[in-house]
Protein backbone atom coordinates (compact mmCIF):
# COMPACT_ATOMS: atom_id res chain seq x y z
CA UNK A 1 0.00 0.00 0.00
CA UNK A 2 2.84 2.72 1.12
CA UNK A 3 4.78 1.40 -1.82
CA UNK A 4 2.15 2.39 -4.30
CA UNK A 5 1.79 5.93 -2.48
CA UNK A 6 5.89 6.28 -2.70
CA UNK A 7 5.77 5.38 -6.60
CA UNK A 8 2.67 7.98 -7.05
CA UNK A 9 4.85 10.55 -5.31
CA UNK A 10 8.28 9.71 -6.56
CA UNK A 11 8.15 7.72 -9.64
CA UNK A 12 8.18 9.87 -12.37
CA UNK A 13 11.36 11.98 -11.01
CA UNK A 14 12.86 8.33 -10.37
CA UNK A 15 11.93 7.81 -14.64
CA UNK A 16 13.39 11.10 -14.87
CA UNK A 17 16.54 11.37 -12.91
CA UNK A 18 16.98 8.17 -10.59
CA UNK A 19 20.08 9.97 -9.22
CA UNK A 20 17.97 13.26 -8.93
CA UNK A 21 15.25 11.58 -7.04
CA UNK A 22 17.95 9.41 -5.00
CA UNK A 23 19.37 12.91 -3.87
CA UNK A 24 15.69 14.94 -3.40
CA UNK A 25 14.67 11.82 -1.57
CA UNK A 26 17.41 11.92 1.05
CA UNK A 27 17.07 15.37 1.48
CA UNK A 28 13.56 15.60 2.21
CA UNK A 29 13.95 12.53 4.62
CA UNK A 30 17.03 14.18 6.19
CA UNK A 31 15.38 17.31 7.27
CA UNK A 32 12.11 15.44 8.71
CA UNK A 33 14.68 13.28 10.86
CA UNK A 34 16.42 16.73 11.90
CA UNK A 35 13.14 18.59 12.55
CA UNK A 36 11.43 15.39 14.61
CA UNK A 37 15.28 15.33 16.40
CA UNK A 38 15.28 19.53 16.94
CA UNK A 39 11.72 19.61 18.39
CA UNK A 40 11.98 15.93 20.22
CA UNK A 41 14.58 16.57 22.19
CA UNK A 42 15.49 19.27 24.93
CA UNK A 43 18.34 21.26 23.14
CA UNK A 44 19.12 23.49 26.13
CA UNK A 45 20.12 20.56 28.20
CA UNK A 46 21.67 18.90 25.54
CA UNK A 47 24.15 21.96 24.77
CA UNK A 48 24.75 22.00 28.39
CA UNK A 49 25.56 18.22 28.29
CA UNK A 50 28.08 18.55 25.79
CA UNK A 51 29.75 21.54 27.10
CA UNK A 52 29.98 19.93 30.43
CA UNK A 53 31.24 16.41 29.06
CA UNK A 54 34.20 18.73 27.42
CA UNK A 55 35.02 20.39 30.24
CA UNK A 56 35.12 16.72 31.88
CA UNK A 57 37.26 15.15 29.34
CA UNK A 58 39.66 18.40 29.93
CA UNK A 59 40.11 17.74 33.69
CA UNK A 60 41.07 13.93 32.67
CA UNK A 61 43.33 14.70 30.89
CA UNK A 62 44.61 17.53 33.45
CA UNK A 63 44.10 14.58 36.29
CA UNK A 64 45.94 11.66 34.39
CA UNK A 65 48.31 11.16 37.24
CA UNK A 66 45.93 11.05 39.70
CA UNK A 67 43.70 7.28 38.97
CA UNK A 68 40.84 7.94 41.48
CA UNK A 69 40.05 11.68 40.65
CA UNK A 70 40.30 10.15 36.68
CA UNK A 71 37.58 7.59 38.22
CA UNK A 72 35.55 9.91 39.64
CA UNK A 73 35.24 12.08 36.83
CA UNK A 74 34.96 9.29 34.39
CA UNK A 75 31.91 8.23 36.45
CA UNK A 76 30.18 11.79 35.86
CA UNK A 77 31.04 11.86 32.85
CA UNK A 78 29.19 8.08 31.75
CA UNK A 79 25.97 9.55 33.86
CA UNK A 80 25.98 13.00 31.48
CA UNK A 81 26.38 10.29 28.42
CA UNK A 82 23.46 8.12 29.88
CA UNK A 83 21.10 11.59 30.35
CA UNK A 84 22.14 12.47 26.39
CA UNK A 85 21.34 9.25 25.26
CA UNK A 86 18.44 9.33 26.73
CA UNK A 87 17.19 12.39 25.16
CA UNK A 88 18.74 11.28 21.51
CA UNK A 89 16.65 8.44 21.92
CA UNK A 90 12.88 9.65 21.61
CA UNK A 91 13.38 11.22 18.21
CA UNK A 92 15.23 8.05 17.10
CA UNK A 93 11.99 5.95 18.34
CA UNK A 94 9.96 7.95 16.10
CA UNK A 95 11.81 8.01 13.24
CA UNK A 96 12.67 4.55 12.78
CA UNK A 97 9.61 2.78 11.52
CA UNK A 98 9.46 5.20 9.03
CA UNK A 99 12.39 5.15 7.88
CA UNK A 100 12.48 1.36 7.42
CA UNK A 101 9.67 1.42 5.33
CA UNK A 102 11.15 4.27 3.03
CA UNK A 103 14.36 2.24 2.97
CA UNK A 104 12.54 -1.04 2.17
CA UNK A 105 10.73 0.90 -0.81
CA UNK A 106 13.85 2.67 -1.85
CA UNK A 107 15.77 -0.99 -2.12
CA UNK A 108 12.91 -2.61 -4.11
CA UNK A 109 12.86 0.27 -6.68
CA UNK A 110 16.71 0.98 -6.76
CA UNK A 111 17.82 -2.10 -6.80
CA UNK A 112 16.66 -2.71 -10.94
CA UNK A 113 17.96 1.40 -11.32
CA UNK A 114 21.84 2.20 -12.10
CA UNK A 115 22.56 5.35 -10.17
CA UNK A 116 25.80 7.82 -10.69
CA UNK A 117 26.74 10.17 -8.66
CA UNK A 118 30.22 11.26 -8.62
CA UNK A 119 31.43 8.26 -9.57
CA UNK A 120 29.31 6.31 -7.19
CA UNK A 121 26.97 3.58 -8.43
CA UNK A 122 25.55 2.18 -5.58
CA UNK A 123 22.22 3.53 -4.11
CA UNK A 124 22.97 3.19 -0.76
CA UNK A 125 26.23 5.30 -0.84
CA UNK A 126 25.02 7.59 -2.95
CA UNK A 127 22.39 7.92 -0.25
CA UNK A 128 24.28 7.78 2.45
CA UNK A 129 27.14 10.51 1.46
CA UNK A 130 24.19 13.02 0.82
CA UNK A 131 22.22 12.38 3.87
CA UNK A 132 25.19 13.27 5.96
CA UNK A 133 26.30 15.87 3.74
CA UNK A 134 22.32 17.19 4.33
CA UNK A 135 22.66 16.70 7.86
CA UNK A 136 25.85 18.71 8.82
CA UNK A 137 24.04 21.85 6.86
CA UNK A 138 20.99 21.16 8.02
CA UNK A 139 21.45 21.06 11.97
CA UNK A 140 24.24 23.98 11.58
CA UNK A 141 21.51 26.21 9.63
CA UNK A 142 18.55 25.10 12.33
CA UNK A 143 21.16 24.98 15.40
CA UNK A 144 20.43 21.84 16.14
CA UNK A 145 22.46 20.17 19.19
Amino acid sequence: MLDSLFDAIFGKLIEQSPTGALLLISFLLTSLVTVIYKFATDQELIKSLKAEMKEIREDIKNFKNDPEKVMELQKKSMQKSMTHMKQTMKPTLITMLPLLIIFSWLRNIYNEITVNFIGIHSWFWVYLISSVVFSITLRKLLKVH
